[in-house]
C-alpha cells in the first residue's frame, strides 16, 4: 500500500518531502508546502500510516515507516529529494536517509534528537481515548471533553484535526487510536548506533523546547557529521507553527 499524500507544485525540479509528527498528518504542513512550492519545490506531503488520510496497519515502528517511504519513493519515481521531518516524522527520515542515503539529497529534522526518549504522550492518549463519539457531536463537545485531559488549548486544537465525519452526524478520528497507544513505545525509540548519514543535515529546534538539549549535540554530529544546528528563537516543539516565518528561513537557506 502506497502512503496518502498531497502534492503541491507538480513538476517543480527539486523534490521536498515532508513527514509529520505523532498524532499529526500532512494537513499540519499545508502552508509550509504551499510557501515552499511558491519557492519552486515539488512538496509532498505525506501521510505516515496510522494517521492522516493513509492506511491503517498492526505493526508501527521506524523500520516499517522507513519501507514506507521508500515504497512511496519508488511508486512516484522520487531521488534526490529534499527530506525533512518533526518529530516522530524526524525520526522516520533520520532512519530513512541512514538506510537510503542515495535518495536523499539533503535531510531537516525538526525538533527532535536521534537518542531514545522516554513515553510522555500518556495524558493525551488517555484523553483521545475517553472521546466517546455516540455522544459528542461536535468539535466544540469534544474540545470541551478532551480540556478535561489537555488544558493548553493549542495542543487540543492540534490534536482534533484529525477529527472528521465518519457518516452524517458520526464523528470520529483519522488516526489508529488503538495501535498507536499499543506500539507507543516505538515513538520513542533511538536510531540504530551505527547509522550514519554523512551528506548536509539541518536540525532545527524550538528554543523553548527540551527535545534537543547541549548534550544531544555530540549525539547529532555522531549520527550526522555535516549536521548543522540552528535554534528557532520564540518557539517551542511545534516550532514550524510557533514561528512559521524564521522556520521558513532557515529551510530556504539551507536548501538554496
Amino acid at each position: 500500500m502506497i502512503l496518502n499524500s498531497n502534492i503541491l507544485g507538480k513538476g517543480n525540479k527539486q523534490v521536498f518531502v515532508i513527514l509529520h509528527g505523532f498524532l499529526g498528518m500532512s494537513d499540519n504542513w499545508k502552508t509550509h508546502g504551499k510557501n515552499l512550492s511558491e519557492s519552486g519545490f515539488e512538496v509532498h506531503l505525506v501521510d505516515q500510516r496510522n494517521h492522516g488520510s493513509s492506511f491503517w496497519d498492526e505493526t508501527f515502528n521506524y523500520d516499517v515507516m522507513a519501507e514506507d517511504l521508500k515504497q512511496y519513493c519508488n511508486h512516484y519515481h522520487l531521488s534526490n529529494i529534499f527530506l525533512m521531518g518533526h518529530s516522530m516524522g524526524g525520526k522516520t527520515a533520520m532512519l530513512f536517509a541512514t538506510k537510503y542515503p542515495e535518495l536523499v539529497s539533503k535531510l531537516i529534522v525538526a525538533d527532535i534528537s536521534p537518542r531514545f526518549y522516554p513515553v510522555h504522550h500518556d495524558t493525551i492518549l488517555e484523553g483521545l481515548s475517553s472521546l466517546d463519539f455516540n455522544v459528542l457531536k461536535s468539535r466544540g463537545d469534544a474540545d470541551d471533553a478532551l480540556s478535561n485531559y489537555i488544558k493548553d488549548f493549542g495542543i487540543r486544537q492540534f490534536l482534533l484535526k484529525n477529527l472528521y465525519w465518519v457518516e452524517k452526524g458520526k464523528l470520529g478520528l483519522r488516526i489508529n487510536l488503538e495501535v498507536l497507544k499499543k506500539e507507543i513505545a516505538e515513538v520513542g525509540e533511538a536510531l540504530p548506533v551505527h547509522a550514519q548519514f554523512e551528506k548536509d543535515t539541518l536540525f532545527l529546534k524550538g528554543d523553548r523546547s527540551e527535545y534537543i538539549g547541549i548534550e544531544d549535540e555530540r549525539i547529532i554530529k555522531n549520527h550526522f557529521p555535516n549536521a548543522k544546528i540552528v535554534t528557532i528563537k520564540n518557539a517551542g516543539h511545534w516550532l514550524h507553527a510557533e514561528n512559521p516565518q524564521d522556520f521558513f528561513d532557515a529551510l530556504i537557506h539551507f536548501t538554496a
